[in-house]
């Protein structure tokens, strides 16, 4: 298959339209039983008791937040590098969905942090490097949606989007540099997992459905992107005609 040809809004559109109910689907067949191990199956958390319980909307969110960050600022930096059209609207399709991970990860756990530190913020490294995320996402969108010339507009955010980049790392990294009231990764591609294999199992389930549901927001935003940038184009005149 010659994936180049979707490299146009025109070709791509109708793609994105075919792919996101599948992603969609996915992400509700996957929720369903995450969220019933999450709720009943899972057991009890010794020190933590049913509190805990609230990491399997908060971890997946989490990794979602810096995971959807990083392909946006790549795809901002193909769209700045080769002039790219589309590049730049699934940059900007993304945006929206990585703010509301990031909004949910410092949400839930703020729940989570008062039964367990007693507080609902703590200025702790991680969470305030999430936060800073949370204002970078803010501030891209921001930027694009202040600059009337989409061209101009597509340049300033992916710049900002790429410097903006370096906090991931600090994120992920900010409990192994910091002495921080944030807990360890219990998971991790160096170890064992230091979870149950039940706790485990619906973690993962949940994190692929938050994957599944980012990747169908993010098409059908594009597709709204495509229609909104191209709606002086030919082809898009006659989709609406017909």
């Amino acid at each position: 298959m010659n994936w180049f040809k979707y490299s146009s809004p025109q070709t791509f559109y109708p793609l994105a339209g075919r792919m996101a109910p599948w992603f969609m689907g996915v992400a509700v067949v996957l929720a369903l039983p995450g969220l019933y191990i999450a709720l009943f199956a899972a057991p009890t958390d010794f020190q933590q008791g049913d509190a805990y319980r609230i990491i399997f909307i908060h971890v997946p969110a989490a990794w979602m937040s810096m995971l959807i960050y990083m392909v946006m600022a790549f795809w901002a930096g193909i769209g700045l590098a080769f002039n790219t059209r589309l590049s730049s609207m699934m940059a900007h399709a993304l945006a929206p969905t990585g703010a509301l991970m990031t909004f949910i990860a410092l949400w839930t756990g703020a729940f989570w942090g008062r039964p367990t530190w007693g507080a609902w913020w703590v200025w702790d490294a991680r969470l305030t490097s999430e936060l800073i995320l949370f204002f970078l996402y803010l501030g891209y969108m921001s930027l694009a949606a202040a600059i009337d010339d989409p061209r101009r507009a597509d340049k300033a955010s992916a710049v900002l989007a790429m410097v903006g980049a370096i906090n991931v790392p600090i994120i992920y990294f900010s409990v192994k540099w910091w002495n921080t009231l944030h807990q360890g990764s219990s998971v991790s591609l160096t170890r064992a997992p230091s979870m149950v294999s039940i706790m485990l199992t619906g973690m993962l389930v949940m994190v692929f459905a938050f994957w599944a549901y980012s990747i169908a927001a993010a098409l059908m935003r594009v597709r709204c992107e495509i229609l909104e940038r191209e709606r002086n184009a030919a082809w898009v005149k006659e989709l609406g005609g017909s």
